[in-house]
């Protein structure tokens, strides 16, 4: 099925916001180094987003606000067990903590939370490669 606007498909959409997941998962982990654990949450988080939404390109949907995008993964994704369950409330949290990161000017963000998002994203990246590829996507071109 191919995209009339950009002239790829719904593939080429979904592989360049996996793209877009697996850099931001990288940028989490240099700016976790640098102790910049605010910064590692938010691009955390920007990962999980990016991978689900490279999920999501494959109906093709897409929403405007990150809490649809989010609602409709777990409605559509996880209660109907595509996704383990138990991913539904790590991205709940993750969506949380870079929620307070980004806007609680008082929030104090520590290195194992950083870390723990981290994992968070790393798991749901790697999910979303298993899912696409079981899709029928070939991921093998080595960005991604």
């Amino acid at each position: 099925m191919n995209n009339p606007e950009s002239g790829g498909t719904f593939a080429d959409v979904a592989r360049y916001k996996l793209e877009q997941a697996v850099d931001d998962l990288e940028t989490a982990e240099i700016v976790l180094t640098a102790g910049k654990y605010k910064a590692a949450n938010n691009r955390a988080y920007y990962s999980c987003f990016h991978a689900i939404n490279a999920v999501l390109a494959m109906e093709p949907i897409a929403f405007k606000k990150h809490k649809d995008v989010l609602g409709y993964f777990n409605k559509n994704y996880v209660n109907t067990e595509v996704f383990p369950k138990d991913i539904g409330r790590k991205i709940t949290r993750l969506e949380i903590i870079r929620h307070k990161s980004d806007y609680d000017t008082f929030y104090i963000a520590s290195k194992e939370d950083a870390v723990e998002q981290i994992n968070v994203a790393k798991e749901v990246v790697t999910l979303v490669k298993s899912y696409l590829c079981n899709q029928g996507i070939d991921l093998r071109d080595g960005s991604i």
